[in-house]
């Protein structure tokens, strides 16, 4: 696999490309330094919005690779600049997700609820809630079905893990809108949001910049989307039959991010 030279940065998705659930895909210490070696600039762009930044700086960290937070744009951070463009500070918001989605909410000013409070929400943001219950997607359909603002960090329908694909954040919101017949604003990728965010911090053009990713859906389809060169690699959820009859063809095919960039 050779790298066009005309490539000067990255922008590496993470589940099924850096790691499955906990495990590193890859020497990932080496790799990483071969990135280096060349003098790639990266960002890690994810659907997940599960963490924060400097969490992933530290799970990272963790497998031998070091990075900087601001190296890292999540599909939280996409949608709380999402929501900031539209709605004031102080906004209630009434929120299916974890820290990652929280955290970044409650920076640009957003009043988070709880279930408890689930009724006096101004608009509902849904990403992947590992305690999600009965009665969080029942306020949030009750919410939406009433004409409130309906959000998505991504609709990833699976989630990468050693084991195999779990529900990810697209099986919830299907529950949702189902239960409603609302299409919620999506955030994160194939929308190009996150990609604009990642560029910028990169500060290089699009035909500079390669986006590496798994699933052809998402990943590449967002890289498309926003006219960089595309790498399809198959250590995650797409596979080489379904890569061969995505149109338009990823830019490159890779066994995996260590392959590509050997």
């Amino acid at each position: 696999m050779i790298l066009p030279s005309t490539i000067k940065a990255l922008i590496l998705d993470m589940d099924g490309v850096i790691w499955k659930g906990d495990a590193p895909i890859g020497n990932l210490p080496a790799t990483f330094r071969r990135i280096r070696e060349r003098g790639l600039k990266f960002v890690f762009a994810t659907n997940n919005g599960t963490k924060t930044p400097e969490e992933y700086q530290k799970k990272l960290a963790d497998l031998g690779v070091d990075v900087d937070p601001e190296q890292v744009v999540t599909s939280a951070l996409g949608i709380a600049f999402l929501l900031a463009q539209k709605h004031s500070r102080g906004t209630k918001i009434f929120m299916i997700g974890e820290d990652g989605i929280r955290v970044a909410l409650e920076e640009k000013g957003f009043e988070v609820l709880g279930v408890e409070r689930a009724p006096e929400a101004q608009a509902v943001v849904m990403g992947i809630d590992r305690g999600i219950n009965f009665q969080k997607i029942a306020e949030a359909t009750l919410l939406v079905r009433a004409g409130v603002p309906f959000y998505t960090t991504n609709t990833d329908r699976t989630f990468p893990t050693p084991r195999g694909e779990i529900p990810g954040s697209g099986s919830w919101l299907a529950v949702v809108i189902s239960a409603t017949g609302v299409q919620p604003t999506v955030a994160g990728k194939p929308f190009p949001y996150l990609m604009e965010l990642a560029l910028e911090r990169l500060g290089t053009s699009k035909q500079e910049t390669l986006v590496v990713g798994d699933r052809l859906e998402t990943d590449i389809a967002a890289g498309q989307a926003v006219g960089c060169p595309t790498a399809f690699v198959l250590s995650g959820v797409s596979t080489r039959a379904e890569g061969e009859t995505w149109k338009p063809a990823p830019t490159l095919v890779a066994d995996s991010l260590e392959d590509l960039v050997k």
